[in-house]
């Protein structure tokens, strides 16, 4: 692109554009630190996988979830996937009208869903894990905005975990300041361990998670549950048993979850409400969340050997490979 053509940025108006266009925190990460540091070397998900042009600046805008949905305690509860899934559109409309900001200056830029994987790595089994083709976690830590957690979600000072995030890819003059990852960690690990306690589906483990378990909670309907449905209906021994699945309360929450999202891009997020982490915990949600009714005593042991090990210097293998993005715990 023509310098003359570029309208000059800094880092302070284009957060201040992005909170006007309704994002409650925005940090700004280096592409090229994103590039050298991919989450998972294996298959890295960089940047300059998704543009040879326009991926110098990763934009994290993040929005709040809603408190009054996150006081109720069920994992399925349908207000709670309804009420996610509309301030996740809020949060597409804003990386949208700041995308469309960003190019009024001459910068050519692209959204970055938090949702959408890679098509090119599904390979016939709805069960497998998928991983967006950026990590919305990852880049809001490079953008200074928090730090993962014991169960890899973002903890933000602000929010904890109740936030969505998304993604505005840009490449912006040099002078545009980027942010830097916070040094120590927001996260209290095992000697907290709340996420592990509430998980209804027991997937947290040490600094690490049980993802392809737990999108059949925070996906209950999506691909997955939609696959093995189809299944049944085919599999079904007569034409009367296929009209039964047809008309089931399974098949009405696949088809009314299509409609909106909820339950498919949004789903359980246990984990993220009983976090203490984040200023809205003590003011907004400590009254109706400090009792967790999924602990158990053999989660209770499971945390204290955890802790256990970490006093002795005994880090898992999952920890070394976050570290970067978990920071320096606390003594």
């Amino acid at each position: 692109m023509d310098q003359v053509y570029r309208e000059p940025l800094t880092a302070a108006r284009i957060k201040q554009q992005a909170r006007d266009f309704g994002a409650d925190i925005v940090g700004i990460a280096d592409g090229k630190a994103m590039d050298a540091h991919p989450p998972d070397p294996a298959r890295p998900r960089r940047p300059s996988d998704i543009s040879d042009y326009d991926a110098g600046h990763a934009i994290v805008l993040g929005k709040r979830l809603l408190a009054g949905p996150t006081r109720l305690k069920r994992w399925n509860e349908r207000h709670k996937f309804y009420n996610d899934e509309v301030t996740l559109s809020f949060m597409e409309e804003a990386a949208l009208e700041l995308a469309l900001w960003l190019e009024g200056c001459g910068y050519p830029a692209l959204i970055i869903p938090p949702t959408h994987v890679d098509p090119w790595l599904y390979f016939d089994d709805p069960a497998e894990h998928l991983t967006p083709l950026l990590s919305a976690s990852h880049a809001a830590v490079e953008a200074g905005l928090g730090t993962l957690g014991l169960n890899g979600q973002l903890l933000t000072p602000e929010f904890g975990p109740r936030l969505m995030v998304t993604i505005v890819l840009a490449t912006l003059d040099d002078g545009v300041e980027v942010d830097r990852p916070r040094d120590t960690a927001l996260c209290l690990g095992p000697e907290c361990g709340r996420c592990l306690s509430a998980c209804p589906g027991d997937v947290v483990g040490h600094w690490t998670r049980d993802w392809a378990a737990c999108d059949r909670y925070r996906s209950p309907h999506g691909f997955a549950e939609v696959a093995d449905f189809l299944g049944q209906v085919l599999d079904a021994p007569d034409t009367d048993a296929q009209k039964r699945l047809v008309r089931s309360e399974e098949s009405f929450n696949i088809w009314q979850s299509t409609l909106r999202g909820a339950g498919v891009v949004t789903g359980c997020r246990r984990c993220q409400d009983v976090c203490p982490v984040g200023a809205d915990y003590e003011a907004m949600l400590a009254d109706a969340l400090a009792e967790i009714p999924e602990d158990t005593a053999a989660k209770r042991e499971r945390l204290a050997a955890m802790a256990r090990a970490e006093a002795a210097g005994e880090m898992p293998a999952a920890h070394d490979a976050e570290r970067r993005w978990i920071g320096r715990l606390k003594a």
